[in-house]
Formats: structure tokens, C-alpha cells, sequence
């Protein structure tokens, strides 16, 4: 009997309700995506992916309370398998950097059409990242001024280590050096299986299948020299 692939698990974070009622019903007619939870504010949008761990969070900046960026710093915590797309009004480049840098898989501005907003999804699920393409002019000025080390492309597959987060890279070195996770855990302050969950999802991003494919990765991009 044939099985369909799972949806994506989606939260919609964002305090207008009729924008996410809008996308709730956009999303929730496509084949491969579900909305499984709502927040209007920034902690009911921590609460939620702790407790529903979605494939992928559509995070809106402006929100009463906890902004969206304020929420990003405490998501690779609470929910670090959670990919998180930022949906916002705001098109300057000082945003687009901010959020980059704490860890979102991608930028879309509201403005976007429904069709660049699912192909975003879709693109982040596939383990890239993805910029709208009206924020592409903003992104190349950020990687000409070197203010963004993260390789982030629109509609193009990037160099597997560019879209790993800094934490990533940070358990997936210390892998490479020999570390167990439980020695990971201590080093970096977070649990095992936070660690368990940086090293698989780390691992998929690069194709990597064992460790040795790691050191030998680790070793060509000079990683394991650092002190």
C-alpha cells in the first residue's frame, strides 16, 4: 500500500489574525504542508514550538511582547530541530542580518507573492536557504561588506557547510576532534539529545554518513586547526 511522505509541521507566529488566517488556509490547501499552531505574541510562540517541535516556523519580526528576533535567540534552545522563516514587513538589510545571523533558514517580506512564499517553505525543507528576491540587492551588500559569513542563495542549492548554523558547526567540529556527545553537551551547555539532534541534522545538511567523512571534511576546511 502507498504511503504518502509526511507534511510539513508548521507554526504560524505572527499577531495579525487575518494575515494568519489567510496563510493558515494557504498553506493547509497544499499537499505537503499542514498548520499545526498559531501565536499572536512572542512567548505563546516559544511555548508553542517547545511543545509542538514543528518541521518549520513562520515567524513574524513585529510582535507585542517578545519581538521575532528576540524569539530567534531562544528557539535553537527550546526547539532546535525547527527550521524558522522570517515573514515581515520590514525590507532593510539591518533586519535581514540580524535575523540571518540568529539562525533563520531564510527572509521573505510580506509583500511576497503566495507562490515565493511556498517556494521559501519548500526550499528551507530541502535543507537550503532562501532570500526574497527583492532582498537579494541587501544580501550581496551584506556579503560584499563581510557582515554575513552565511552563503544564502535564491532558487539555487549552496555549499552544504554555508547553511549550517554556527552551533552546527560548532557540534560537528567537536565531533570531528573525537568529543562524545555527552562531552559535547558539557562543553557547549546543552543536552545530549540537543547535541544528537545539531550532529544528524548537521550531518544530513553535509551528505555525510559516518565520522571519518567528517574528519576528513573538517580537515580540508581547516576547521580542526582552531584553537
Amino acid at each position: 500500500m502507498h504511503t504518502s511522505s509526511p507534511k510539513t509541521r508548521i507554526l504560524l507566529a505572527d499577531d495579525h489574525a487575518i494575515l494568519r488566517a489567510g496563510l493558515k488556509l494557504l498553506l493547509d490547501a497544499q499537499p505537503d504542508l499542514t498548520v499545526v499552531g498559531e501565536a499572536s505574541n512572542g512567548a505563546r510562540a516559544l511555548a508553542l514550538a517547545e511543545d509542538l517541535q514543528p518541521d518549520l516556523i513562520l515567524l513574524d519580526l513585529t510582535m507585542p511582547g517578545l519581538g521575532g528576533l528576540e524569539v530567534l535567540r531562544t528557539l535553537q534552545e527550546v526547539a532546535p530541530s525547527s527550521r524558522v522563516l522570517v515573514l515581515t514587513m520590514h525590507d532593510d538589510e539591518s533586519y535581514l542580518r540580524q535575523a540571518l545571523a540568529l539562525g533563520a533558514a531564510g527572509y521573505v517580506v510580506k509583500k511576497a507573492v503566495d507562490s515565493e512564499l511556498l517556494n521559501a517553505i519548500r526550499a528551507i525543507m530541502r535543507g537550503e536557504r532562501y532570500v526574497h528576491s527583492a532582498m537579494m540587492d541587501k544580501l550581496l551588500n551584506l556579503e560584499a561588506a563581510g557582515t554575513t559569513d552565511s552563503h544564502i542563495v535564491n532558487g539555487s542549492k549552496p555549499d552544504p557547510w554555508d547553511i549550517l548554523s554556527r552551533r552546527e558547526v560548532d557540534v560537528l567540529r567537536l565531533v570531528a576532534l573525537g568529543h562524545t556527545n555527552s562531552e559535547i553537551a558539557e562543553q557547549l551547555a546543552i543536552s545530549v539529545k540537543t547535541v544528537e539532534t545539531y550532529r544528524a541534522r548537521g550531518m544530513e545538511k553535509l551528505g555525510l554518513t559516518t565520522r571519518a567523512q567528517l574528519v576528513r571534511d573538517a580537515l580540508a576546511r581547516g576547521l580542526l586547526d582552531e584553537t
